[in-house]
């Protein structure tokens, strides 16, 4: 007679010696898949939102240096590059979601401050582009 658990006598080999089914392969890569793929959606939106908030930077400190400029000179600078050559700003920045220095400046319609000489020259800058949105619609390139 055999043992128990054994039939004919050979013994009975257990469901981890036989290793995976293809279903079960199947259902994992699938798992694997979709996890991947969500995790890339969210590091490409992670991308846009860092580089929206280094664009929102660049301008805070780019108006700043005009603001600057213009109450310690008494007129606002002609251009973005004057910034740079009177030493207030390192260099202008390259705007960080289209890599190229295509920032939009504004001219002055009014005077910052009593002591100001003239209103010629730039007292605004913005982003040069549309992709001014991040997803949830907040519009960081009029700030």
């Amino acid at each position: 007679m055999a043992p128990h658990g054994h039939r004919d006598g050979r013994i009975r080999r257990g469901r981890a010696s036989r290793g995976f089914t293809l279903l079960e392969l199947m259902i994992v890569i699938a798992i694997i898949i979709i996890l991947a793929s969500i995790g890339a959606g969210r590091y490409q939106e992670s991308l846009k939102t860092a580089k929206l908030a280094a664009q929102q930077k660049d301008l805070s400190v780019m108006r700043e240096a005009i603001q600057r400029y213009t109450e310690d000179k008494g007129v606002p600078p002609s251009s973005l590059d004057d910034l740079q050559t009177a030493g207030y700003i390192g260099s202008i920045p390259l705007d960080p979601v289209t890599h190229q220095r295509d920032w939009v400046t504004q001219p002055c319609d009014e005077l910052f401050s009593a002591d100001q000489t003239s209103s010629d020259g730039i007292c605004d800058v913005q982003v040069g582009t549309d992709q001014t949105q991040s997803s949830d619609n907040q519009d960081y390139g009029s700030n």
